[in-house]
């Protein structure tokens, strides 16, 4: 395996276009219908690598116990977002921002309604903890939508909808650890979420960069759902990937990831070891379903999440019903 020549982009991208048309002659993509009845209940703690205990912390609760406030403005929005200690910041309407914005620890923000935003720039976690991030549309932002990084942890990204980033939509870099993103939809975008940075920080990234990644919907995004470098265990699963143009997962550069329980859907690669310039990285692939799609890789032994916190998986058929009906704004 590791003699096998790494896919480089150009590469992807000329097996994609070649693919167009088998996949365009294939099953269409479907919009997964809501089951006749069935309303999802939005979990109302963190799951997966942010519940667990770990660089003091016994979990993510971000600004439970602290003033709840509700912002209709990027000024106030902002001050709040840089205030010490915790609050829980309810965001109404459209947040206009640029660059990529400081937002501190111990902190909820979560939009109120269904059409709460953030837009023309992002949230930045540097050196922090204990944040939830909930029922937010992130949209045209002119870096990341989303950066976590410097050793920041126990960070929860849940029912939110990313699109249209110049930059990375979510990015997890530099050490960050104990990280859940769940019940979200990406969409109209290339490079979704990138674990690691460089092929170069292994020093800071082994040992940490440990993410679940659950319930989401990868709608016609092209890459990196997620690409990560260096971090074990990586926990994707319960995922919907749709119409994926370039691949679904990459693992690189020694990293351990565990992909499980997904449904993917016309995906010409739906995972790699190794990717471009960065050296393979171990995954092991089990109970997924595979719609029209080429063959997924596999490579090595991966640490079991459940070394660190307990879940259920559903059916892998049942995945793209059940995330219609849950991920995005609007359901919790």
């Amino acid at each position: 395996m590791t003699s096998r020549p790494r896919p480089t982009r150009r590469a992807v991208l000329a097996s994609a276009g070649a693919s167009a048309a088998l996949l365009a002659g294939g099953a269409p993509a479907r919009a997964a219908a809501r089951p006749g009845g069935y309303a999802p209940s939005a979990t109302q703690h963190a799951d997966g690598f942010a519940s667990v205990t770990a660089h003091g912390l016994s979990g993510t609760t971000g600004g439970a116990g602290g003033p709840v406030v509700t912002v209709t403005d990027a000024e106030t929005f902002l001050d709040y977002c840089d205030r010490e200690g915790p609050y829980v910041i309810q965001v109404s309407g459209a947040m206009e921002i640029t660059s990529k914005q400081g937002l501190r620890s111990n902190k909820t923000v979560v939009g109120l309604g269904d059409d709460a935003e953030i837009t023309g720039g992002g949230l930045d976690m540097y050196r922090r903890h204990n944040v939830i991030i909930r029922n937010l549309r992130f949209t045209h932002a002119d870096d990341d939508s989303l950066s976590i990084q410097q050793s920041s942890h126990h960070i929860w990204i849940d029912h939110c909808d990313f699109s249209s980033g110049a930059d990375g939509l979510i990015d997890i870099v530099r050490g960050a650890d104990c990280v859940t993103v769940s019940w979200n939809r990406f969409h109209d975008h290339s490079k979704t979420m990138l674990l690691g940075h460089s092929d170069a920080n292994g020093s800071q990234d082994r040992g940490r960069l440990r993410v679940s990644i659950h319930h989401n919907l990868f709608d016609g995004t092209a890459q990196r759902h997620p690409r990560v470098r260096f971090g074990e265990p990586v926990h994707v699963y319960n995922n919907h990937f749709r119409n994926n143009t370039l691949y679904g997962v990459a693992s690189t550069e020694d990293a351990g990831v565990l992909v499980e329980g997904n449904h993917f859907e016309n995906v010409p690669h739906p995972i790699y070891s190794g990717y471009d310039e960065s050296g393979p990285g171990r995954v092991v692939e089990r109970a997924n379903v595979y719609v029209n799609c080429g063959a997924p890789e596999r490579f090595g032994t991966v640490t079991e999440p459940r070394t660190f916190y307990a879940y259920t998986l559903d059916a892998p058929a049942t995945v793209p019903a059940l995330v219609a009906a849950g991920a995005g704004v609007g359901r919790i």
